[in-house]
């Protein structure tokens, strides 16, 4: 390696773990609360397929819209201890994945042990080791740990750290200058169209590790080339290596 400092950084929902799927399936539960009769989950598990990446207020308000939500999320407001309806959808979808998040099994079983493997073989070679995600702190913080990842990273960033979320690229300028490199010389490894766009934007060296939520959409973006798009998980430790190896040469 010359003496440039190459970074790693992941994203954590759909990337290292497939909580994207519990967030699917928490704010497909908290619509039929509010509408036991009219919805049913599948049909907010497969709308939030196209929301994948996007902030939660963005996910809710759609959803709140699309299902015709919010007068029946207004009944909840006084009981939720919130003003608007947006909130009282938030709180309830919140409530119901925290106690999802909790469960260590439950996260455990939504591992994508080919990513988190990936990011501690990159500890071993030394990289700095990064956490870019459009998560609470809280959240994400809970999830690494139930994952044994703590150790492994060095810098978190979440929604708390910037202004404007994923596809902008603060979340990744803000973590490069805290990983003490410049943003041409990190890795990031994504999985939803926001997040690579934020990547790209930053100036980044982004791959792609689709899933099924987000495998087509990303495809259709055209957001990176073929070859950095990782369909087969068992390809993403050599596509890793070939763009950290090109990192490292001397520029």
């Amino acid at each position: 390696m010359t003496g440039r400092r190459i970074a790693t950084i992941f994203d954590l929902d759909g990337t290292l773990v497939q909580t994207e799927a519990l967030k699917a399936r928490s704010y497909a539960r908290a619509a039929v609360e509010l509408r036991p009769d009219s919805i049913a989950a599948q049909e907010i598990i497969v709308a939030y397929d196209d929301m994948v990446g996007h902030s939660r207020e963005e996910v809710a308000a759609a959803l709140l819209a699309r299902f015709g939500l919010e007068a029946h999320a207004e009944r909840r407001m006084r009981d939720l201890g919130v003003s608007t309806p947006l909130d009282a959808y938030m709180a309830l979808r919140l409530r119901i994945y925290e106690a999802m998040i909790t469960d260590e099994r439950l996260i455990r079983e939504q591992e994508y042990p080919w990513s988190t493997a990936l990011l501690r073989e990159a500890r071993r070679d030394g990289y700095p080791v990064g956490i870019a995600t459009m998560s609470h702190r809280k959240h994400a913080a809970l999830v690494l740990e139930r994952l044994e990842l703590t150790g492994d990273v060095d810098v978190l960033v979440t929604r708390e750290d910037v202004q404007r979320a994923k596809p902008f690229p603060e979340i990744y300028l803000r973590i490069a200058e805290k990983l003490g490199a410049e943003p041409r010389d990190c890795f990031v490894l994504e999985d939803s169209v926001p997040g690579i766009r934020a990547a790209n934007a930053a100036g980044m060296r982004c791959i792609a590790i689709t899933n099924d939520m987000t495998r087509d959409a990303i495809h259709a973006a055209g957001v990176l080339p073929l070859e950095r798009i990782v369909d087969d998980p068992g390809q993403l430790g050599a596509v890793a290596r070939g763009v950290l190896d090109d990192l490292a040469q001397p520029r």
